[in-house]
Formats: C-alpha cells, structure tokens, sequence
C-alpha cells in the first residue's frame, strides 16, 4: 500500500498592524534616508567634476594676478618716461646754461667774477651728467621691463589657453549633469523640508564630519553601515520595530534598516518616473 505524501503546512505570517506612533517614526526615517539618497547622488555628481572647479579657480586667480602685474608695469614704465622726458629737460637747461656761462665769460672785468662764472659752469655740467646718467638708468629699467612684460605675456597666454581647455572641459561635464543635480537639488529640499530641525541639524553635522558624507545608514550584517562596528542584537530589534530613531554608539550615524531602505528605493524610483 502506497504511502499518502504529507501535505506540507504553510504557516502565513499575519502583517503586524503598525501604531501612529511607529508609522510617525518610519515617515521621519524615510525623509531622512531620503535625503541621504538624494544627498548622495549630488555627490557623486561633484565627484565626476573631481577637481576641476577648483583648477579653474585658480588659473583664474593667477590671471588675475597676471593681469594686476601687467597694470603695475604700465605704471611703472609710464613713471620712468616722465623722468626720462624730466631728466633730458633738465640736461639741455643745463647745457643751455653752460653755453651761457662759458660767453659770460669772455666779458669778465675781474676774478671773482671769472671764478664766480667758472664754478657755475662746472655745476651745470655736473648737473647735465648727473641727468645724463639717470637717463641712462632709467632706460636700462624700461628695458628689463620689456623683458618682464613679455614673459608674463607669454605665461598669461599659457594660463589662459589652460583655462580655456578646462573650462571646456567641465562645461561639458556639468552640460551632462545639470538637468540631474537641478531636479536631485530641488528633492533635496522637498526633503529638508519634511524634518524636523533637530534631527534636520543633527543630518547635517554628521554629513560635514564624515569624509564620504553619510550621515543615515542601514544596518549590514548586524553592524553600522557607515563604521561597521557590530550593533547589539536589542538594538538591531529596536532599529527594525521603527519604534524610535536611533544612532550608531560608535560613530554617531543615523541607523535604518533594509525595510526603510526598500520604501526609500522604491519611491525615488516613482519620483524618478523610471
């Protein structure tokens, strides 16, 4: 006689009906979790640019100052023809002067008047070489500035070129992002919106002290997904009742389990339209 199979017995677990006060906790976590989601991805975003915001500040910055060296340089090249237009002024008075001296005195009736005139003529014509040899000193100046002037030109050329290529560079990659990071920045503050400050404030300290900006996180394994330390199995529970909102005791992040997780998932996927 053939033995009957056994019917195998499925025991359906009954859904546990949540409390107000559970299901108030679970919307807080989703928004936060949310936010994190959101937050994330405008991250990600960043990283694509890498350093490139930066590079462009700062060739921008050195073009600047290439250009502010340039301006001093006019400046100072301007001052130095006054003085040499100054100085050629003064050598031809003095030069004028020694011609008039030197007649002066083919006329002299006496000594003192002789040396009076003689001593006059040998003071202009100091003063004409002093003159002479500020020219030549000043033109020597104009002439290193040239030299200056021209190997700034030359690098403010190359920094341009340079800013030209990584501009170009991350037009293209924000061009590729922007549609994205507006409509993740705008979520982003929906989302802000729907906390409570507290907890809000608490998001936002946490994700400026964490390098990879994580602030809430899902439980792995039994441990934080953000410092992988092992959570007591009491918490855990606690975590996946929603009966509270809790932190990780060992890096002070915001703990959330896969089921918060899923429901986030899923309702950035219908916000998405994917």
């Amino acid at each position: 006689m053939a033995k009957k199979k056994k019917e195998e017995v499925k025991f359906v677990r009954k859904p546990i009906e949540k409390t107000e006060e559970v299901l108030k906790i679970e919307r807080k976590l989703v928004a936060l979790y949310s936010l994190q989601q959101i937050d994330s991805r405008i991250d990600r975003i960043k990283d694509v640019r890498g350093s490139l915001p930066l590079e462009v500040q700062d060739l921008e910055d050195e073009i600047a100052g290439l250009e502010t060296r340039i301006g001093n340089f006019a400046l100072e090249k301007s001052s130095l023809e006054r003085q040499i237009t100054d100085k050629e002024l003064q050598a031809k008075e003095s030069l004028a002067l020694v011609e008039k001296y030197k007649k002066q005195l083919n006329n002299v009736k006496n000594n003192r008047e002789y040396d009076s005139l003689t001593k006059e003529v040998e003071f202009q014509e100091l003063e004409k070489q002093l003159a002479e040899k500020r020219i030549g000193e000043y033109k020597e100046k104009l002439e290193a500035i040239a030299e200056e002037v021209k190997l700034v030109q030359q690098k403010l050329k190359e920094r341009k070129e340079d800013l030209d290529a990584k501009k170009a560079e991350l037009d293209g990659i924000i061009k590729e992002t922007e549609r994205e990071e507006k409509i993740l920045l705008e979520k982003s503050a929906e989302n802000e919106a729907k906390i409570e400050d507290r907890f809000l404030a608490a998001y936002k300290r946490i994700r400026n002290r964490e390098r990879n900006g994580l602030a809430v996180v899902e439980i792995e394994n039994g441990a934080c997904g953000g410092c992988h330390n092992k959570i007591p199995p009491q918490h855990e529970l606690d975590i996946r009742m929603h009966k509270k909102i809790i932190v990780c005791e060992y890096c002070g992040r915001i703990l959330t389990d896969d089921e918060i997780g899923a429901m986030v998932k899923e309702n950035l996927k219908l916000d998405d339209g994917e």
